[in-house]
């Protein structure tokens, strides 16, 4: 082999007991990707060993921030077509297939995340050991991007721990804990930090039959069940996605299906699958959102601002769940309320979510110890955050800011969770405007990415900086808007909902109203959403964007609310309601208006173009990824903006002239257009 060459992103350590062990550290990034360098690398390397013939390989991170994350989204975006795409994945496929081969055993020693194009190169060692630490993550996540695991992912897995979990892992895209994934046969082990090297050593000299799925789980990939658990997956599947919208699980389920009888086969069917995949229209919008998701996340790093100890002053559905996510994620919180009551329903909802999402006891009584109720208040003095969230009433707000400013530190942040009232109109009373910014969170908090951060004509920039920064620390999505009215996810939204309200007061069954939204896109039709919502709270926002911004509430809207029928919680609404479901009919027998969808989705858009001509958002892109992230907008399509420009503008705004003339003035395009 002659003199052993140095590598850029890997480097190779061999200690006495003849254990070769790969250190992966790319070089110029804080985290592990597997771009076309990394993987060429990899081979170099593997030809090494081959002449070196090492007792074993262990391969690891050097990187603190975990194992891999994937593979590199960014030359998926430089493919030029599907053969460019082809010959990618069978580049990468043929160096892990060259890994699986060596001859002597290999471990994946797994810290922190592993996923993507990381965990199927983990599936090509012999052996998994992964560290029990919360931060250690594994998953194939590909269907999110709109494509499926590309590097054998399809074809390693399901023999390791048979069809219905692996593909349960592949159609999802959810990720294991290390104890989960040593509990279905993912890895081999979970150990912790301690134990890693011994426990990797231990593994080589000891060389145990690697894990293979036995018994029925094995049965079912044999030729003749395959179809009937295929059918099934795709029944299953069919109800949460459509496979016009997603495709990728679909041509999952396929490849299982037709070739899981010869490895060779299903490897090179599962790269043509991938190349066609990633230059389909769903894989490029759904790899345009995961940038967008970046670019918000890099908003948070502009600011070096960390909030130890947070304020939250009320205590009801709102206060309540931002205070028990911010204890979640690690910080001293107090909330506070008159109300006592108040309280101790937010920490018994507090306690429900600790124990779904934390799961272990420890952690959820570290967590519960961490959110403290407080009903004099006296925690304002110690947070470097106030986040206030009581009722929407401009002087009841005022009258709270002035007295916490007296209260709190110099240097700490005030913030208003308002949805529908002008920072101005609350700051105004303080004596340092500049102090106070909004932070807009969405219900349910647990669930919703999306923060608004809300700037008004005299906040501090530098405090919506750290604004951003706090919404990163808790785990969620910073949007920078301009103070307005409905900000920009209601002001959008609410043109939408309430074109759904006047075509059922037109007589167009709710239930079509719905389908066709889905039909569309959107995770959830108009009319099931406003009554998820709250009709109560639906007519609010929409009788103050009418005051600012003009357009008429409907009466039935009025109508609903004054009789009680405020949607799923008071168990009627458009819909009835039963243990939280709707009760939709399954056949009107009406047909739906031609222009249905139109009338919705064009409202939805006209308003965007209104929002980007005010400049509530900086601009199409990050508009994009706030309607997205903060209404669930149909994410394959990219966003408003995207399917406008996909669509072509003269067109929708043709589209939009003809509605006008059909239906009035609500439908005049914006001088965007």
């Amino acid at each position: 082999m002659g003199e052993k060459k140095s590598y850029q992103h890997w480097r190779k350590e061999q200690g006495r007991d003849e254990i070769a062990w790969l250190y992966l550290d790319r070089a110029e990034s804080k985290t592990n990707i597997l771009c076309r360098a990394v993987i060429e690398e990899l081979d170099e390397l593997l030809e090494e060993l081959e002449y070196d013939k090492p007792a074993g390989v262990v391969i690891t991170s050097a990187k603190s921030s975990g194992f891999i994350a994937g593979a590199d989204i960014g030359e998926f975006t430089t493919l030029k077509d599907q053969d460019d795409g082809f010959a990618l994945v069978r580049r990468a496929q043929g160096v892990f297939d060259r890994l699986e081969a060596l001859h002597c055993p290999t471990v994946a020693l797994i810290q922190g995340f592993c996923l993507g194009g990381g965990m199927e190169l983990a599936l090509a060692c012999r052996y998994r050991i992964a560290i029990d630490d919360p931060k250690t993550k594994l998953g194939l996540p590909e269907v999110k991007l709109g494509i499926h695991p590309g590097f054998g992912g399809t074809v390693r897995l399901p023999p390791l721990i048979g069809a219905p979990a692996a593909m349960d892992l592949m159609l999802t895209g959810r990720s294991l804990s290390a104890k989960a994934a040593a509990k279905v046969g993912v890895v081999d082990h979970a150990v912790p930090e301690r134990h890693k090297l011994s426990a990797a050593t231990q593994l080589l000299q000891q060389q145990p039959t690697p894990q293979k799925v036995k018994g029925w789980k094995a049965w079912v990939s044999y030729g003749l069940l395959r179809p009937l658990l295929a059918g099934m997956m795709r029944r299953k599947l069919a109800k949460k996605a459509r496979q016009e919208h997603y495709p990728a699980p679909y041509a999952v389920i396929e490849l299982w299906e037709k070739y899981a009888s010869d490895p060779k086969v299903m490897m090179k069917e599962e790269a043509v699958s991938v190349a066609r995949l990633v230059m389909g229209d769903t894989a490029q919008n759904l790899i345009r959102v995961f940038f967008l998701q970046e670019r918000m996340k890099g908003l948070g790093s502009k600011s070096d601002f960390k909030a130890e100890r947070v304020h939250v002053i009320g205590g009801g559905v709102m206060g309540g769940d931002i205070a028990a996510w911010c204890a979640m994620q690690g910080l001293q919180v107090t909330l506070q309320d008159r109300s006592h009551e108040v309280i101790g329903r937010a920490i018994g909802r507090a306690h429900g979510l600790y124990k779904k999402k934390l799961k272990h006891p420890l952690k959820i009584r570290d967590a519960m110890d961490r959110l403290r109720p407080d009903i004099e208040g006296r925690g304002i003095a110690e947070a470097d955050l106030i986040i206030e969230a009581i009722f929407e009433n401009v002087e009841a707000k005022q009258q709270l800011f002035k007295e916490v400013e007296a209260k709190a530190k110099p240097d700490a942040l005030l913030a208003t969770n308002t949805s529908s009232i002008p920072l101005e109109a609350i700051s105004g009373v303080l004596d340092d405007p500049s102090r106070l910014i909004g932070l807009h969170f969405f219900n349910p908090v647990a669930q919703m990415q999306l923060v608004e951060v809300v700037r008004g004509a005299e906040s501090n920039e530098a405090l919506i900086d750290a604004g951003c920064a706090f919404t990163k620390q808790i785990g969620r999505l910073p949007l920078p808007v301009k103070s307005s009215p409905g900000f920009l996810v209601n002001r959008i939204l609410m043109p939408y909902l309430i074109e759904a309200v006047i075509l059922e007061s037109e007589g167009v069954p709710a239930v079509l109203i719905d389908q066709a939204a889905t039909k569309f896109g959107m995770p959830m039709g108009p009319i099931e959403l406003a009554d998820t919502v709250g009709l109560d709270i639906c007519l609010h926002v929409a009788e103050i964007l009418s005051q600012e911004l003009g357009g008429e509430v409907p009466e039935k809207l009025r109508s609903m609310v004054a009789a009680g029928q405020l949607g799923r919680k008071s168990g009627e609404g458009f819909y009835k309601y039963k243990k939280g479901k709707p009760l939709k009919p399954s056949d009107t027998g009406t047909p739906p208006p031609d222009d249905l969808t139109d009338r919705m989705i064009l409202r939805f858009v006209n308003e965007a173009m209104a929002c980007l001509r005010e400049g509530v958002v900086e601009d199409e892109d990050l508009l994009d990824a706030g309607i997205i992230f903060g209404t669930g907008f149909a994410p394959f399509r990219g966003g408003p903006m995207n399917y406008t420009a996909k669509c072509g503008r003269d067109q929708l705004k043709q589209r939009l002239d003809h509605l006008q003339q059909e239906h009035g003035e609500r439908f005049t395009p914006d001088a965007r257009w």
